[in-house]
């Protein structure tokens, strides 16, 4: 009986693999097993990552708004608390942005919530 090598449909799993495990050194990327379980665990760090990312922008926009409320005699709760009350529908990407960039800019948002 002839001898039946793992065909087309299992080469295409163990390339789809490989393809994501470039760069990886020594058996993490060239032994089937142990690159499926980095590549694992890659996917999993990369979308923990995701999260974290935006919770660390979210972080730095808020250090950067209260450092240019601070400049204007306001904390940033105080801030965030008149641009509720006033209905001022902008977002702390732009805030901070405006902080950062355009001092002016943000001058005339404070003003215009006092």
């Amino acid at each position: 009986m002839s001898r039946a090598k793992r065909g087309f449909k299992a080469r295409r799993r163990r390339n789809r693999v490989f393809r994501k495990a470039k760069g990886f050194h020594f058996d993490r990327g060239i032994k089937f097993r142990h690159t499926v379980q980095t590549v694992v665990r890659a996917l999993h760090y990369a979308y923990v990552g995701r999260k974290q990312f935006k919770r660390n922008m979210r972080k730095l926009w808020i250090v950067r708004i209260n450092a240019a409320c601070r400049v204007f005699d306001l904390s940033y709760s105080k801030f965030i608390n008149l641009l509720k009350t006033k209905n001022v529908e902008l977002n702390r990407k732009m805030l901070a942005e405006l902080a950062a960039t355009d001092l002016d800019a943000f001058k005339s948002v404070v003003d215009s919530v006092r």
